[in-house]
Formats: C-alpha cells, structure tokens, sequence
C-alpha cells in the first residue's frame, strides 16, 4: 500500500525559508508526476507545485513562482518542496500528492491519487 508522509511543517517568521518533505514508501514514484497542494483555513484546497516524471518539468502556481521550487531524490524516494521568502498568506497544510495526471489536469486535486496526511506550516508577520 502506497504512503505519503510530509514532514518539516513549522512556525516561521516572514521572509523565512522552509523545505518540506514528502517520503513515498509502498512503492515507487517512479512513473507518477508529484504535487504539492495547500489548503488554509476556510479555504478550497490550492496547487502549489508539480514536477512531472518524464522529463522532469516542473510548474508552480503564479503566488509562489520565484519562491517555491519542487525537486525530487529517487534514491530515497523523496519530494521536497523548498520554500523561500516566506510570507503569512502561505500559512496553510500543505499536502503531497501523487497521480498520473494529463497536462491540464496538473493542477487539479483530483488528478491525484495518493496523498499525505499534511504538514502544517504557519507564517508570522
């Protein structure tokens, strides 16, 4: 059974930075194109960042491009999501996510399959 854990949400001051990162055990993300979604409070849940699996483009949503850069470590099977110049209106859960998606579809929540529980990353003014 695939599982998605995040790890490395926290309390940050603005213009901070945070890498978040999501472990895939179970199996492979080999073949997947892997996400990053937020969801803040009374909120629709929002894309962030993907990274597709064959050549490896990657695409962000217009708030966070510039600071947010999605990669990933096939060795150990793990997405990071490096955030920099951290601002309050990033405070939010931040899930992985992992699906096999077509191009217009990247962005959608349910394009996804699997997904993490969420980490929690919350930004100070």
């Amino acid at each position: 059974q695939v599982q998605l854990v995040e790890s490395g949400g926290g309390l940050v001051q603005t213009g901070d930075s945070l890498r978040l990162s999501c472990a895939v055990s179970g199996g492979s993300f080999s073949g997947y194109s892997m996400a990053w979604f937020r969801q803040a409070p009374g909120k629709e849940r929002e894309f962030v960042a993907a990274r597709r699996p064959t050549n490896s483009n990657t695409f962000a949503a217009d708030s966070v491009k510039g600071r947010f850069t999605i990669s990933k470590e096939n060795a150990k099977n793990t997405v990071y999501l490096q955030m920099t110049s951290l601002k309050p209106e990033d405070t939010a859960i931040y899930y992985c996510a992992m699906g096999r998606p077509i191009t217009s579809t990247l962005s959608s929540a349910s394009a996804y399959n699997y997904w993490g529980q969420g980490t929690q990353v919350t930004v100070s003014s």
